[in-house]
């Protein structure tokens, strides 16, 4: 058996336990509404999605939680640029990276809720959420840039636009696609929580937030499996799109 088949046998093996587990447990606690079992969700996942108002609750969540990921990706990559091109840039945006880095998701949820609309706080807290580790990470990858690429390139006095060009997209590409990796389910994760601290209407935390008020376990599971496919859908068609862009620059 080769190592990529392997892998997927194992990787469903650990599944396939890990449902086991699911279900001995819902069978120890013995009620639905504490712990539902798997097949319980399974089958609530078989009807969820033909409920009249699914598809536009989904919509609603996936606009705005991608609305805030694109634009975390756009002002991380450019203000990393520019904070390695201009070190003051760097030192007057250190207090604020580390200040997001550090305070709870939730405390900026309840701040926000003072001075954005329901509709904007989903963006907002997606984009603070995820720009600080698509920033770090592209500006750290530039910082280690093979130095002596970077000398031959004054050396021959390249243009700043055929730098980023050619030496440093190389540089950048394997840290970006890992920052956007782990910043499509950091997304996720913040856009959701706002959604249900802030009760914002039409949106899937308002389902998760009734799920847990009315003990519906099932739908509660059922929602955060949904999410979590959501999560890695946006990731996969996110990460696809810049390996294809990454291939068009590098045949420039």
């Amino acid at each position: 058996m080769n190592k990529p088949a392997s892998q997927t046998v194992y990787k469903a093996l650990s599944i396939i336990l890990a449902l086991a587990v699911w279900q001995i447990v819902s069978m120890i606690v013995g009620m639905d509404m504490l712990l539902a079992s798997p097949f319980a969700v399974i089958k609530r996942l078989a009807t969820i999605w033909l409920e009249a108002d699914f598809w536009q609750t989904v919509l609603f969540s996936v606009l705005r939680i991608t609305a805030g990921y694109l634009l975390a990706f756009a002002a991380g990559v450019i203000l990393a640029v520019l904070a390695h091109r201009f070190r003051t840039l760097e030192t007057l945006l250190w207090p604020y990276i580390v200040t997001i880095k550090s305070v709870p998701v939730a405390s900026f949820i309840i701040l926000c809720l003072i001075w954005f609309s329901f509709t904007q706080l989903t963006v907002f807290i997606a984009f603070l959420i995820s720009f600080p580790v698509i920033y770090s990470n592209v500006l750290a990858s530039l910082k280690s840039t093979d130095p002596r690429m970077t000398e031959m390139a004054r050396l021959y006095r390249m243009t700043w636009p055929r730098q980023l060009l050619y030496v440093y997209l190389p540089a950048v590409k394997p840290g970006l696609i890992s920052a956007c990796s782990i910043a499509a389910g950091m997304a996720w994760k913040s856009g959701v929580a706002a959604e249900v601290i802030g009760l914002v209407n039409g949106s899937i935390g308002e389902r998760l937030y009734e799920a847990k008020i009315y003990f519906q376990n099932a739908d509660l599971l059922s929602w955060t499996i949904i999410i979590v496919l959501l999560s890695v859908m946006l990731e996969k068609v996110f990460i696809g799109l810049l390996k294809l862009t990454f291939r068009g620059l590098e045949r420039i």
